[in-house]
Order: C-alpha cells, then sequence, then structure tokens
C-alpha cells in the first residue's frame, strides 16, 4: 500500500509539472489550451476555467496539454476547423516553429528543473547514507555459492577497475556493475601487491540477487528485536561482538558465517564489549522459519554520514549531482544501443512503485532524491527524437526549419506510428521485465 501512495504521489507530481511547462509556454505565446489532463482515459474530476478544461483521468501514467491547431501541421485543403487553426494567431499550428519548439521543450525542461530543486532541497535538509559507499572497494565478504565465490573473488581483494574503467569507491562499484545485469564484466583485483583480472557473472536482477560481495562491516550490533533470544539475554545496541564461543570475530560476516553453521539449537556464549568494559552473554538461537536457519535477533550497525550543506553550496552540489547523474543517464542510453548495457537493467511502473515505496520508507529526503531523479530521467526521456515524444516534435520541426516548407502530412502519420509502436513495444517489455523480477 505504501507503494501504490508513494508511486501515485511521485508519478502525480512528475507529470503535473511536465504538463505545466507545456502548458505556462503555450499561453506565454498567446496559444489557446483547450485542455490540461492530469493521466489517460476517462477523466475521474473534471473543471472548466476561463477557457481551459482541467481534469484528472483514470490512467495515471502520463498527461497532456491538448492546445487549440495542434493538429493543424500543414496548411490545409478542406475543412473549416482546420482552415480557421490555419489563420487563427492564438492557435499552435500558426505559431513560428521556433516558439512551437520552445513549448515543446518546456515539458522536459521543467522536470530538469524540478530535479535541481529537489536536489537543492535534499542538500539543504541533509540526507543520510552508508558511509562505506565513498569508500574503496575492499572486500569484507563473499557469501558462499555465490557469483563471486565462483568466480575466485576473495576476502581482502580490492576491486580497482570493472572492465578497464577505475573504481574509486563503492558507490561507483554499484553503478557500473548495476549497468551490467546479466553480463560477464572483468575486474582488476589487487590481491596483496599483485594485480588480476577475474570475469564475474552479473545477475539478470541485481536488485533480488547480488553477485556476493560486501564491504568490511564491523561486528557491531545495530538492533534487537523484541522479544527475541538477544533482547532477553540483554544485549544492547552498539554492542561490538569480540567472540563467540571462544571463535574470535572481526567483521559482521564472520559472525553471519558461524550463525550459518548452526546445525542444532545449542547455546552460545558472547563475548562483548560494551563501554569499553568486556562482558560475556549467555543466549540459545531459536529456528527462524522464514529465513530456514538458527537466528539470535540482531542486525548490524552501518557507519552513516549526513551529507548536509549550506543553501548556497547546496545549490552548487544540487548543479554537480544534476551534472553527474546526466553523464550516467547519457551512458546507459549510449550502452542500451551498443549492447553494453542490457535491457533486463529497465524498470517499469511496477519496479519504480516499489523503489518509491522503499524509498519513502528510509526517508523523506531519500524519497525526495528519487523523485528527483526519475525526474529527471522523464526530462531526458522525453527528449529523445522519437516520435510522439517532445524530442521528436523538436526533431521534426528542426528538419521543417532546415528545409524551409512543412513535412508532408503522411509522413507524420507513419512516423506517429513509428513512435507509438517504438514506445507500446518498450512499455510491453518493461511490465513484463518487472513482472518477471516480482515472479523471482
Amino acid at each position: 500500500m505504501l507503494s501504490l501512495v508513494a508511486f501515485l504521489i511521485m508519478i502525480g507530481l512528475l507529470i503535473t509539472i511536465h504538463e505545466l511547462g507545456h502548458f505556462l509556454f503555450a499561453r506565454m505565446f498567446g496559444v489557446k489550451v483547450e485542455t490540461f489532463s492530469i493521466g489517460f482515459g476517462p477523466p475521474l474530476i473534471r473543471w472548466r476555467g476561463k477557457e481551459t478544461e482541467y481534469q484528472i483521468a483514470a490512467i495515471p501514467l502520463g498527461g497532456y496539454v491538448k492546445m487549440y491547431g495542434e493538429d493543424s501541421m500543414t496548411e490545409p485543403v478542406q475543412g473549416k476547423v482546420n482552415k480557421e487553426a490555419y489563420n487563427d494567431p492564438r492557435s499552435f499550428h500558426s505559431k513560428p516553429r521556433w516558439q512551437k519548439m520552445l513549448i515543446a521543450f518546456a515539458g522536459p525542461l521543467f522536470n530538469i528543473i524540478l530535479a535541481i530543486i529537489l536536489f537543492i532541497v535534499v542538500y539543504t535538509t541533509g540526507i543520510t547514507e552508508p558511509a562505506y559507499l565513498t569508500q574503496p572497494v575492499k572486500v569484507g565478504y563473499v557469501e558462499k555459492g555465490s557469483y563471486a565465490e565462483k568466480a575466485g573473488i576473495q576476502v581482502g581483494d580490492q576491486i580497482i577497475k570493472v572492465n578497464g574503467k577505475e573504481i574509486k569507491n563503492w558507490k561507483e562499484f554499484t553503478v557500473e556493475v548495476g549497468m551490467k545485469a546479466g553480463k560477464t564484466v572483468n575486474f582488476e583485483i589487487l590481491r596483496g601487491s599483485e594485480k588480476i583480472i577475474i570475469p564475474v557473472s552479473v545477475p539478470e536482477d541485481i536488485t533480488k540477487e547480488n553477485i556476493g560481495i560486501s564491504p568490511i562491516i564491523k561486528p557491531i550490533v545495530g538492533a534487537v528485536m523484541k522479544n527475541s533470544p538477544a533482547e532477553k539475554a540483554g544485549l544492547k545496541e552498539k554492542d561490538i561482538i569480540l567472540a563467540v564461543n571462544g571463535k574470535p570475530i572481526n567483521t559482521w560476516f564472520e559472525f553471519v558465517d558461524y550463525m550459518l553453521s548452526l546445525k542444532e539449537n545449542k547455546p552460545l556464549n558472547l563475548l562483548i564489549k560494551r563501554d569499553n568494559q568486556i562482558i560475556t552473554v549467555n543466549l540459545t538461537p531459536e529456528y527462524n522459519e522464514t529465513v530456514k536457519r538458527y537466528t539470535i535477533g540482531i542486525s548490524p550497525l552501518f557507519e552513516t554520514k549526513i551529507i548536509k550543506y549550506p543553501f548556497v553550496e547546496a545549490i552548487n552540489k544540487a548543479f554537480e549531482k544534476t551534472k553527474e547523474l546526466t553523464v550516467a543517464i547519457y551512458k546507459v542510453v549510449v550502452g542500451l544501443f551498443t549492447g553494453e548495457v542490457s535491457f533486463k537493467t529497465l524498470g517499469g511502473p511496477i519496479a519504480i512503485a516499489q523503489f518509491s515505496g522503499q524509498a519513502l520508507e528510509t526517508g523523506i529526503t531519500t524519497y525526495l532524491f528519487t523523485i528527483a531523479f526519475i525526474s529527471l530521467q522523464l526530462g531526458y526521456l522525453n527528449l529523445l527524437p522519437i516520435p510522439v515524444l517532445d524530442g521528436g516534435l523538436i526533431f521534426i520541426l528542426l528538419i521543417e526549419s532546415i528545409i524551409r516548407r512543412p513535412l508532408p502530412e503522411k509522413a507524420k502519420e507513419y512516423l506517429a506510428y513509428v513512435g507509438f509502436a517504438l514506445l507500446g513495444t518498450l512499455m510491453i517489455f518493461v511490465i513484463f521485465n518487472d513482472i518477471l523480477k516480482v515472479l523471482r
């Protein structure tokens, strides 16, 4: 339910801002706007303004601004309505091509501006992220039976390159690997003083299955579940686990491995450091039916840092983040055409809903950051030179400006059919991809 609410709020805001851009620029150039719609299909709510009908429609996967005379793309030869639209100074058709291009460009522009504004809000308010994201990619744990273990990656390895590209931290590593879903990539590993190349398969859905490596995480208790063996035994947050049944513990995953090795319900003796004091805690694990193993009811403490800046600096950071994500989006688009990025990485409405719900659960600033990122993607997506998208209309208008005459109406119709076919195929693919991910 939370995912649905988060999705509807997000998509409603993005569509409204996008269509508002078209609306305001159309009005600025004196074009009569007949309909302003949030959503497609039959209207759920409708009201009449001075000359524009506003509505919220049933299918919240888009919207439109219907301008008077926008269908009259060539000089009419018959039909009263077309002739009126052709001659009326308030029609879209009668406006100069540069004005039409700006009206088309305004929707994506407003999405990009919204992204920058939200980034400013996030960086001014402060956003929390795991501290390890900015640390070198040093492997603290290799999951048994994982892609990484099968490839030969070991604890202590440091990944310095992915497919020849230098990787400075876990954040860059996550992005690069995320774009290679379903493919095999070459990791350049620093093992001691030796550099080696290891090919590693990347799972098709990295949101459900990862390659099996994690950063070094200290064995510090982050949370204790209510009524768990850990709570009953007196374990507390920020307790440091030093040993279990006499076996020294240096990282959280060493403790995880020990717990995974348990085949029976036998007591554990934990050596704990608490407030500079060394104490022992005795407890007995319980079998967890959900995860099918013995647990004591604790989770690790992830070190985090708050990214927060003064207002002026937040503006600079917002533009830097926009530039960084713009480059990343460009690489993804190019990679899809060259085959470097798998189409299986694409997500549709279901994936966005899940993602937005998780972001809202994490916190309002994370949710706003997510909206900003998707708004940026929506803006650039609409600028692609595909018929029926804003970029497609701009592309046609540019061609007409070069040849100094309108394209034949039939040519525009065929281009529109091609555009609908491309977008329809893409939509079917991403929804099918979403369903497969959910089923997995």
